[in-house]
């Protein structure tokens, strides 16, 4: 098995629906600043609207730190919309929700259930540059906490600033860092 890691952004051209309407979003709109894309398996089910709604309480710290967050499923813009137009949860979402229905996104991410035609939760922070830098995958019983993603997007962001300089477990933004050197080795 491949990593995804630093690999990059494959190419693509999706329909999303978004703040009440339907538009295009391609790789191109994804270049040049950092992002997340949020596959969750289907609309109109149990955990991914606690997923999508925390994440749409989170979002405006997200943006804050000049990150846009794409949800992907594999149903169509249609159902989006639909979605959006009967839950509460949905409807408060600001950010895109991207229609994966060819599969393509989420056979490229690695997060495909064939058999199933629907995706695993997987969550993917992607850098200016369009490589990827966090991976995460899901099985599609357990949610994620946006609070943590969050969190980790800090950290890349932070690596990426500072390429001699490396986050310890648990950092947070603000908390020290560490330096790789030889006088380290042995002594934390």
């Amino acid at each position: 098995m491949e990593t995804i890691i630093n690999s990059q952004l494959p190419e693509f051209n999706v329909q999303a629906y978004h703040n009440g309407s339907f538009k295009t979003v391609t790789n191109k709109d994804v270049s040049g600043k950092w992002s997340v894309f949020f596959f969750y398996p289907a609309d109109f089910t149990f955990v991914c609207p606690t997923e999508l709604g925390d994440m749409a309480d989170n979002y405006p710290k997200f943006q804050k730190l000049g990150v846009e967050v794409y949800a992907v499923s594999t149903d169509s813009h249609f159902v989006h919309k639909a979605w959006a137009d009967a839950s509460e949860t949905i409807r408060k979402i600001q950010y895109p929700m991207l229609a994966d229905t060819t599969f393509s996104l989420s056979r490229a991410f690695g997060v495909m259930i064939e058999e199933e035609g629907r995706a695993y939760r997987g969550t993917f922070v992607i850098n200016p540059e369009g490589k990827i830098k966090i991976a995460e995958i899901h099985d599609n019983g357990i949610g994620r906490n946006a609070e943590e993603l969050l969190r980790l997007v800090e950290a890349a962001k932070f690596v990426a600033e500072h390429p001699s300089e490396v986050c310890p477990a648990k950092w947070k933004a603000g908390d020290a860092t560490l330096k790789p050197s030889i006088d380290l080795v042995g002594k934390i």
